[in-house]
């Protein structure tokens, strides 16, 4: 089987290249280039395409995928909101994803989000480098004894709950099918956990009934002084009403590793350009906001199983042995 790898990086060609050595019959190409209508064509000759995040897996884009012969899409990622399903149960198109690479390495990340923002870390780090050790502005809250409040409990907001509950944190939660293993966990309505949450992490889904999850009114219901955190999807927050909640000092802190305008930044160096429209610089200029790339997934251990994931994702469709819980369907 050949494979086509669309936005390929350094560290995606160093785990999948070592993986590959216990994967025999499939042949890998790395492309630095994201697919795109216009990129489309590359594909052509090979079995299938592996794609990131974000890339465009629109409707112009399957059409043409199907039209040069591609009937497997490998996503190495667990979100697949990029991709037009009707367009790929159309064409018989098969979709296989990564739904579990490494849960621990995204809540730990959303963890030091909140600690880092609580604690100003990103503030005390670069006055210290420049000899400033003052402490003004410095002040943080106690995490102990404060409620966490998780917004969706698979497997990565379960890690967090987990995380939570071992900072001594009472944790609460909100989800439509409660985690029975969380026995620790208050579930409650989404208002009941907007109201009562002194942290506030989201880990669901993107869909239509969770798009701008947050939003005025919901912001409206949280407690003064909240530590807001996604490493979710950007789309679940409303930017322009967070802005105006962070404005109205409605919140202690917020860390963000996703955010809706993420599109044109994520993953790419754009430290030459001036962003003077762009919502990510209106963001990143509150002193109590941290901004990061998308970077939930980047430990060596969630690569190595988003690489084992991918190929026996490849493998299994070649032999007609599909594990249904990676499938993809509209």
């Amino acid at each position: 089987m050949k494979i086509l790898f669309y936005d390929a990086v350094n560290y995606d060609k160093e785990s999948f290249d070592k993986e590959l050595q216990n994967y025999e019959g499939i042949e890998i190409t790395y492309q630095e280039i994201d697919i795109s209508p216009k990129t489309v064509s590359l594909a052509a000759g090979y079995d299938a395409i592996c794609a990131f995040v974000n890339s465009d897996l629109s409707a112009p884009v399957i059409d043409r995928l199907h039209e040069i012969g591609i009937s497997l899409i490998l996503l190495r990622c667990a979100g697949f909101n990029n991709v037009d399903l009707k367009k790929t149960e159309e064409y018989g198109m098969t979709v296989l994803r990564v739904p579990g690479y490494s849960p621990e390495a995204v809540a730990e990340l959303a963890m030091t989000l909140a600690l880092s923002v609580n604690r100003h870390l990103h503030k005390s780090y670069i006055r210290v480098r420049e000899n400033n050790f003052s402490l003004v502005g410095l002040t943080g809250i106690n995490f102990y004894q404060k409620t966490a409040g998780i917004v969706g409990t698979g497997k990565i907001g379960a890690a967090m709950c987990r995380i939570c509950r071992g900072f001594g944190m009472r944790v609460i939660a909100y989800d439509m099918y409660p985690n029975k293993e969380l026995d620790f966990v208050e579930y409650m309505s989404l208002e009941d956990v907007l109201k009562q949450s002194d942290l506030l992490s989201l880990h669901c889904p993107l869909t239509g009934e969770t798009r701008h999850l947050i939003n005025k009114d919901t912001i409206a219901m949280m407690k003064d002084d909240v530590v807001l955190v996604n490493t979710s999807r950007g789309g679940l927050v409303k930017t322009e009403d967070l802005i105006q909640g962070i404005r109205s000092k409605k919140f202690f802190g917020v860390g963000l590793d996703v955010y809706e305008e993420e599109g044109d930044n994520v993953f790419e160096n754009r430290e030459d350009e001036l962003l003077e429209h762009s919502v990510t610089a209106r963001l990143l200029s509150f002193p109590n906001v941290i901004v990061t790339s998308h970077q939930g997934f980047l430990t060596r251990e969630a690569l190595a199983a988003i690489s084992r994931t991918t190929l026996q994702n490849a493998l299994d469709y070649e032999q007609g042995t599909i594990d249904r819980v990676n499938l993809v369907e509209p």
